[in-house]
């Protein structure tokens, strides 16, 4: 039932918020006009007043980590949280476009060219013996020290 039609039977604002379930500075806010059944107000956007900063930044560094983006603008004062900060960026489109990190989009970017049937080589880097302490006391399971 309306909460107009109650109240142009002279119900109380309390009544009619016990009737309907409602708070009663929600059926006020009905009531007066100031708010609309089944719409919500729209928060204002927090990452607004720091767009133009994010965008100066991008384009000077269109590489800069996310993280380190939100890091400082976090500094300036952005109060909102790092996934409504990324959602931000994606939405007002603030990153520019860099062709070299789009002509990677859809392929496999780690493969190394080889001749068919040559193995690939990885680089393999020896560390002097670590103690007993950080091994868990048992040398068994390290590699051997081939002296």
């Amino acid at each position: 039932m309306d909460a107009h039609a109650l109240r142009r039977q002279r119900w109380t604002i309390s009544a009619i918020a016990r009737h309907l379930g409602r708070d009663r500075k929600t059926i006020r806010a009905y009531l007066i006009g100031e708010q609309v059944p089944g719409e919500r107000r729209q928060s204002a956007d927090a990452f607004v007043q720091f767009l133009e900063y994010s965008r100066q930044r991008l384009a000077d560094d269109p590489h800069l980590w996310a993280s380190t983006l939100f890091d400082e603008v976090k500094a300036l004062g952005y109060a909102g949280g790092y996934s409504t900060f990324t959602r931000a960026l994606r939405r007002y489109q603030v990153r520019p476009h860099c062709e070299p990190c789009h002509a990677a989009s859809g392929r496999n970017v780690a493969v190394i060219a080889h001749p068919p049937g040559e193995e690939i080589q990885f680089d393999w880097l020896e560390l002097p013996d670590a103690p007993d302490a950080l091994m868990g006391g048992e040398a068994s399971h390290r590699y051997p020290n081939p002296e």
